[in-house]
Protein backbone atom coordinates (compact mmCIF):
# COMPACT_ATOMS: atom_id res chain seq x y z
CA UNK A 1 0.00 0.00 0.00
CA UNK A 2 1.35 3.30 -0.60
CA UNK A 3 0.12 6.56 0.56
CA UNK A 4 0.23 9.32 -1.21
CA UNK A 5 -0.12 12.95 -0.08
CA UNK A 6 -2.24 15.22 -2.58
CA UNK A 7 -2.31 18.35 -0.29
CA UNK A 8 -0.23 21.63 -0.71
CA UNK A 9 1.65 23.03 2.22
CA UNK A 10 0.09 25.73 4.05
CA UNK A 11 2.78 28.42 4.86
CA UNK A 12 3.24 32.28 5.04
CA UNK A 13 3.31 33.90 1.72
CA UNK A 14 2.09 30.59 -0.51
CA UNK A 15 0.26 31.20 -3.47
CA UNK A 16 -3.38 32.35 -3.46
CA UNK A 17 -6.26 33.37 -5.57
CA UNK A 18 -7.13 36.89 -6.03
CA UNK A 19 -8.85 38.49 -3.57
CA UNK A 20 -8.76 35.83 -0.88
CA UNK A 21 -6.63 36.21 2.05
CA UNK A 22 -3.16 35.11 2.15
CA UNK A 23 -2.23 32.42 4.85
CA UNK A 24 -0.17 33.97 7.63
CA UNK A 25 1.41 31.64 10.18
CA UNK A 26 3.04 33.90 12.99
CA UNK A 27 5.29 32.51 16.44
CA UNK A 28 2.60 33.43 19.91
CA UNK A 29 5.06 30.75 22.03
CA UNK A 30 8.26 29.73 21.65
CA UNK A 31 10.38 27.17 23.85
CA UNK A 32 13.51 28.61 22.63
CA UNK A 33 12.24 32.28 24.26
CA UNK A 34 11.82 30.83 27.67
CA UNK A 35 7.96 29.82 27.21
CA UNK A 36 6.55 26.13 27.90
CA UNK A 37 5.51 25.37 24.74
CA UNK A 38 5.82 26.52 20.89
CA UNK A 39 2.13 27.54 19.77
CA UNK A 40 1.13 29.63 16.38
CA UNK A 41 -1.47 31.58 15.31
CA UNK A 42 -2.51 30.46 11.98
CA UNK A 43 -4.59 33.09 9.38
CA UNK A 44 -6.25 32.35 6.56
CA UNK A 45 -9.15 31.87 3.95
CA UNK A 46 -11.34 28.73 3.74
CA UNK A 47 -10.27 28.49 0.30
CA UNK A 48 -6.68 28.03 1.14
CA UNK A 49 -4.55 25.65 -0.62
CA UNK A 50 -5.80 22.63 -0.95
CA UNK A 51 -9.16 22.95 0.18
CA UNK A 52 -13.47 21.98 -0.21
CA UNK A 53 -16.11 24.28 -1.97
CA UNK A 54 -19.26 23.32 -0.24
CA UNK A 55 -22.65 23.90 -2.00
CA UNK A 56 -23.27 27.19 0.13
CA UNK A 57 -20.08 28.33 -1.20
CA UNK A 58 -21.63 30.21 -4.37
CA UNK A 59 -25.44 28.44 -3.54
CA UNK A 60 -26.31 29.91 -0.25
CA UNK A 61 -28.37 27.64 1.74
CA UNK A 62 -27.77 24.37 4.36
CA UNK A 63 -24.94 22.48 2.37
CA UNK A 64 -22.38 24.02 4.40
CA UNK A 65 -19.18 22.46 4.57
CA UNK A 66 -19.63 20.74 7.67
CA UNK A 67 -22.76 19.20 6.68
CA UNK A 68 -21.09 17.17 3.27
CA UNK A 69 -21.62 13.18 3.67
CA UNK A 70 -18.06 11.70 4.71
CA UNK A 71 -19.10 9.30 1.97
CA UNK A 72 -18.72 11.87 -0.42
CA UNK A 73 -15.40 12.64 0.61
CA UNK A 74 -13.81 8.79 1.14
CA UNK A 75 -13.52 6.36 -1.43
CA UNK A 76 -13.01 4.97 -4.66
CA UNK A 77 -11.41 8.17 -6.79
CA UNK A 78 -10.18 7.83 -10.26
CA UNK A 79 -7.15 10.03 -11.89
CA UNK A 80 -7.35 11.38 -15.37
CA UNK A 81 -4.63 12.34 -17.58
CA UNK A 82 -5.52 15.45 -18.87
CA UNK A 83 -2.22 17.20 -19.38
CA UNK A 84 -2.44 17.56 -23.47
CA UNK A 85 -5.30 19.61 -22.19
CA UNK A 86 -4.45 23.31 -22.98
CA UNK A 87 -7.22 26.35 -21.82
CA UNK A 88 -10.49 24.87 -20.97
CA UNK A 89 -10.98 20.73 -20.30
CA UNK A 90 -14.39 19.78 -22.80
CA UNK A 91 -16.78 17.13 -22.24
CA UNK A 92 -15.07 15.08 -24.99
CA UNK A 93 -11.70 15.61 -23.43
CA UNK A 94 -13.55 14.08 -20.03
CA UNK A 95 -14.94 11.30 -22.11
CA UNK A 96 -11.58 10.73 -24.17
CA UNK A 97 -9.38 10.17 -20.58
CA UNK A 98 -12.57 7.58 -19.01
CA UNK A 99 -14.16 9.86 -16.77
CA UNK A 100 -17.41 7.27 -17.89
CA UNK A 101 -18.71 5.58 -14.49
CA UNK A 102 -16.43 7.37 -11.86
CA UNK A 103 -18.17 8.50 -8.93
CA UNK A 104 -15.03 10.75 -7.76
CA UNK A 105 -12.65 12.21 -10.48
CA UNK A 106 -9.50 14.25 -10.32
CA UNK A 107 -8.29 16.17 -13.00
CA UNK A 108 -4.67 15.71 -13.54
CA UNK A 109 -3.45 19.01 -15.90
CA UNK A 110 -0.37 21.07 -16.90
CA UNK A 111 -1.39 23.10 -13.39
CA UNK A 112 0.47 20.48 -10.95
CA UNK A 113 3.77 22.17 -12.33
CA UNK A 114 2.16 25.83 -11.19
CA UNK A 115 2.80 24.79 -7.87
CA UNK A 116 6.59 25.65 -8.12
CA UNK A 117 5.57 28.94 -9.15
CA UNK A 118 5.75 31.84 -6.29
CA UNK A 119 2.81 33.71 -7.72
CA UNK A 120 -0.28 33.17 -8.98
CA UNK A 121 -0.88 32.17 -12.76
CA UNK A 122 -4.07 33.12 -14.35
CA UNK A 123 -4.24 31.08 -17.29
CA UNK A 124 -4.56 27.94 -15.55
CA UNK A 125 -6.35 24.71 -17.08
CA UNK A 126 -9.77 24.38 -15.88
CA UNK A 127 -12.87 23.23 -16.49
CA UNK A 128 -15.44 24.12 -19.14
CA UNK A 129 -19.22 24.46 -19.12
CA UNK A 130 -20.41 21.41 -21.37
CA UNK A 131 -17.52 19.58 -18.64
CA UNK A 132 -19.27 20.79 -15.59
CA UNK A 133 -22.86 19.50 -17.23
CA UNK A 134 -21.43 16.05 -18.08
CA UNK A 135 -20.14 15.48 -14.92
CA UNK A 136 -23.60 16.06 -13.33
CA UNK A 137 -24.90 13.62 -16.21
CA UNK A 138 -23.14 11.45 -14.97
CA UNK A 139 -23.48 11.27 -11.37
CA UNK A 140 -20.30 12.46 -10.31
CA UNK A 141 -20.07 12.96 -6.75
CA UNK A 142 -17.18 14.82 -6.15
CA UNK A 143 -14.30 16.63 -8.89
CA UNK A 144 -11.09 17.59 -7.72
CA UNK A 145 -8.33 20.00 -9.93
CA UNK A 146 -5.02 20.35 -9.32
CA UNK A 147 -5.03 24.67 -8.98
CA UNK A 148 -6.98 26.77 -6.39
CA UNK A 149 -10.32 27.10 -8.78
CA UNK A 150 -11.82 24.79 -11.35
CA UNK A 151 -13.40 27.91 -13.04
CA UNK A 152 -11.60 30.07 -15.21
CA UNK A 153 -10.22 32.84 -14.04
CA UNK A 154 -12.58 35.98 -13.72
CA UNK A 155 -15.74 34.13 -15.07
CA UNK A 156 -18.28 35.62 -16.36
CA UNK A 157 -21.80 33.44 -15.24
CA UNK A 158 -19.94 30.58 -12.85
CA UNK A 159 -21.56 28.32 -14.76
CA UNK A 160 -18.99 25.56 -13.58
CA UNK A 161 -19.37 26.47 -10.11
CA UNK A 162 -23.26 27.06 -10.08
CA UNK A 163 -23.53 23.65 -11.88
CA UNK A 164 -21.58 21.29 -10.13
CA UNK A 165 -22.44 23.09 -6.49
CA UNK A 166 -26.13 23.36 -7.60
CA UNK A 167 -26.02 19.43 -8.02
CA UNK A 168 -24.16 19.00 -4.43
CA UNK A 169 -20.84 17.96 -6.04
CA UNK A 170 -18.30 18.61 -4.24
CA UNK A 171 -15.79 20.75 -5.81
CA UNK A 172 -11.96 19.77 -4.31
CA UNK A 173 -9.48 22.62 -5.25
CA UNK A 174 -5.92 22.85 -4.82
CA UNK A 175 -4.16 19.63 -4.96
CA UNK A 176 -1.11 18.53 -6.54
CA UNK A 177 -0.86 15.45 -8.76
CA UNK A 178 2.79 16.15 -10.07
CA UNK A 179 3.31 12.56 -8.09
CA UNK A 180 0.41 10.67 -9.39
CA UNK A 181 -0.26 8.81 -12.46
CA UNK A 182 -3.89 8.08 -13.89
CA UNK A 183 -6.07 5.35 -12.75
CA UNK A 184 -7.88 4.35 -9.44
CA UNK A 185 -7.64 4.95 -5.91
CA UNK A 186 -8.74 5.51 -2.48
CA UNK A 187 -9.51 8.79 -1.71
CA UNK A 188 -9.54 10.89 1.94
CA UNK A 189 -10.38 14.06 2.04
CA UNK A 190 -11.21 15.52 5.33
CA UNK A 191 -11.90 19.43 5.60
CA UNK A 192 -11.71 21.30 8.55
CA UNK A 193 -15.42 20.86 10.11
CA UNK A 194 -15.72 25.02 10.21
CA UNK A 195 -19.50 25.22 11.25
CA UNK A 196 -21.91 26.86 8.71
CA UNK A 197 -18.56 27.17 6.59
CA UNK A 198 -18.29 27.90 2.46
CA UNK A 199 -15.09 25.74 2.63
CA UNK A 200 -12.06 24.72 4.15
CA UNK A 201 -9.03 23.42 3.77
CA UNK A 202 -8.61 19.80 3.49
CA UNK A 203 -5.32 17.78 4.12
CA UNK A 204 -6.17 14.96 1.30
CA UNK A 205 -4.71 11.47 0.37
CA UNK A 206 -4.53 9.07 -2.02
CA UNK A 207 -4.49 5.10 -1.29
CA UNK A 208 -2.80 2.80 -4.04
CA UNK A 209 -3.44 -0.69 -3.53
Amino acid sequence: MRIIDISVPIYTGMVFYPGDPGAVIEPVLRVAEGDVANLSELRLGTHAGTHVDAPHHFMGGPETVDRIALETLVGPARVLDLSTVTGLISAADLRQAGAAGATRLLLKTVNSRLWAQPEFTADYVSLGDDAADFLVAEGVKLVGIDYLSIERFKSDDYHVHHTLLGASVVVLEGIDLSEVGPGEYELVCLPLKVVDGDGAPARTILIER
